[in-house]
């Protein structure tokens, strides 16, 4: 049988918030008007409590009425006693400590006449610990902000955003590469280079020969080949390199990408940053940018540079028998013009099942070694100043090799990688490495060569920890996500302060001759960019900031 239930009786106040009348039972008790935008624990904390923990809280002084409630009842019972927690006092005697071992070992030694100091006994953990805190607060003082390489417009939209821990687990194995041509001529390389060492140092004589840095798209054979359809994508090994070792790279860098039918072109701008080589970009002291120091970024790097092409034009002998590639040099300019002994191969790598991949890639030399003519990249490490990088070639280049090496491997890091990644690409047999420095730390014009090295891409490449099936992975997902643009051009630029890469969508005409300098007219403004793109970088930043 349901319980009966009496529905009770509901007061409806029209004209305000609460109980239009008192009930009998409640006449006299305080009452204190209140809204609906008040704290419940108004109505609710009898204790007072909250007046006093959180003071204002309430506003119990502006509303009135609420006076009321602040009443508390202080005075405690005579027969109430609290227990007695006082501190006990201590007997104060002679306070004695037990000596630790060191403290012991000191003490005997003493006795014995002799003198230890207090480092030699220190802890090493404790030792290692203030060295990591001295490190961590000295490297947070020395950050150092780069600039990027090109001028971003404002009219230029972000198409895609690439982080480079998405790049660190690509893997793709790639098959043998077919050789297309081979064009220019070879020199051979002399042997007395490799007796050169520290007291026997040979001045860099500085060459007149021309070097030739033609893009993918001004490239002759190139063009032909993009004719004929031999392949889809084109690029030249400085441009491959420089992708598939991105998250190496610390300094910034871009790369012009153009989408064409179902062709994709990647090439540099005039006067990129890619023509120069970089010095000390992974070093844990960080070089900084100065126009008027010979030692800042630009000033290195174009140091570097013209070092590099003098080396592999001197070790070279210019007289003599000549290594024929089969087709002429296609960068052959004025007849009284002497152009650099390189050779230019052009190999077809296929990166997918309909995707192929036709690189131009560059040898410096060949040496003879056991009756057959050895590809050779020559390339040169320079030193600039001992004091920064804290190791002397002339006083450890003949008996700790091993040590100036590895100083390189981690001072430069991302350029070493594209070197050996270049002539892995290019089939080079091997890579000669020559040490040259400043005749005077603070003279960047004269240099001397104090010593060589022979080394196998190979296995250069797993002593520096180069995957190129990692590499080859970064350029296929590269190539991935071009492809499935719009016809058009754009810019692969790396960000000079953080570790990502952006796509832009450029127009056609973007860097042409005094494109970048230009001002937008007053009386015009720059077109907006897409709803999405910006909505998707700050997606991105708060991922990276997350």
């Amino acid at each position: 049988m349901p319980v009966p239930f009496q529905i009770p009786q509901i007061q409806d106040n029209e004209e305000g918030w609460g109980p239009a009348s008192v009930p009998d039972q409640l006449e006299g008790v305080p009452y204190a008007p209140y809204t609906k935008g008040e704290k419940l624990g108004k109505i609710s904390d009898f204790t007072n409590s909250g007046f006093n923990k959180f003071g204002g809280r309430y506003n119990q002084n502006q509303v009135p009425g609420a006076v009321v409630f602040s009443y508390t009842h202080n005075d405690e019972e005579d027969s109430f006693h609290l227990v007695d927690n006082r501190p006990t006092q201590r007997n104060k005697g002679p306070r004695r400590f037990q000596p630790n071992r060191f403290q012991i070992q000191r003490r005997e030694a003493e006795k014995r006449g002799e003198q230890i100091g207090v480092e030699k006994h220190q802890p090493r953990k404790q030792q290692n610990k203030r060295q990591q805190f001295n490190n961590y607060h000295r490297n947070d003082q020395r950050q150092v902000t780069y600039s990027c390489s090109v001028d971003i417009r404002p009219e230029w939209s972000v198409v895609e955003q690439i982080p480079f821990t998405s790049l660190a687990k690509l893997n793709f194995p790639t098959s043998e590469p077919q050789d297309l041509a081979f064009c220019g001529h070879l020199e051979y390389y002399d042997k007395t280079f490799d007796r050169v060492t520290p007291k026997t140092e040979r001045p860099l004589k500085k060459t007149r020969r021309v070097f030739r840095t033609v893009t993918t798209s001004d490239d002759p054979v190139i063009r032909r080949f993009a004719s004929e359809d031999v392949g889809r994508v084109f690029i030249t090994d400085s441009l491959l390199t420089t992708l598939m070792c991105a998250p190496r790279s610390v300094y910034s860098w871009d790369i012009v990408v153009t989408r064409a039918g179902d062709k994709l072109f990647f090439d540099k701008r005039d006067g990129s940053n890619l023509d120069l080589l970089t010095v000390a970009e992974t070093a844990p002291e960080s070089i900084v940018e100065e126009k008027d120091n010979i030692n800042g970024v630009q000033q290195l790097s174009v140091e570097a540079t013209a070092i590099n092409q003098n080396f592999s034009q001197q070790v070279l002998l210019s007289e003599g028998e000549k290594h024929q590639c089969g087709e002429p040099n296609p960068f052959s300019g004025e007849a009284n013009e002497e152009l650099a002994a390189v050779a230019y191969r052009y190999r077809k790598f296929s990166i997918a099942d309909d995707i192929d991949l036709v690189v131009r890639c560059e040898l410096d030399g060949v040496m003879p070694y056991k009756g057959q003519d050895q590809l050779l990249s020559i390339k040169s490490l320079n030193e600039f100043d001992p004091k920064i990088t804290n190791v002397d070639w002339r006083q450890k280049i003949e008996n700790q090799r091993g040590a100036v090496l590895a100083t390189e491997l981690k001072n430069n890091a991302n350029k070493l990688a594209k070197w050996t990644a270049a002539a892995l690409v290019a089939g080079a047999d091997m890579i000669k490495l020559g040490y040259v420095s400043r005749a005077h730390p603070k003279d960047n014009y004269n240099h001397v060569i104090l010593s060589t090295q022979v080394c196998k891409p190979k296995d250069f490449a797993s002593q520096i920890n180069l995957n190129m099936d990692n590499c080859w992975g970064i350029v296929r997902a590269l190539v991935d996500v071009c492809l499935k643009l719009d016809e058009g051009k754009y810019l692969l630029v790396k960000d000079p302060n953080k570790q990502l890469m952006r796509l832009y969508e450029v127009p056609e005409d973007a860097f042409l001759e005094n494109y970048t300098e230009e001002p937008l007219p007053e009386n015009e403004e720059a077109p907006e960019a897409p709803a999405d793109a910006p909505i998707k970088e700050q997606e991105d930043k708060d991922e990276e900031e997350g």
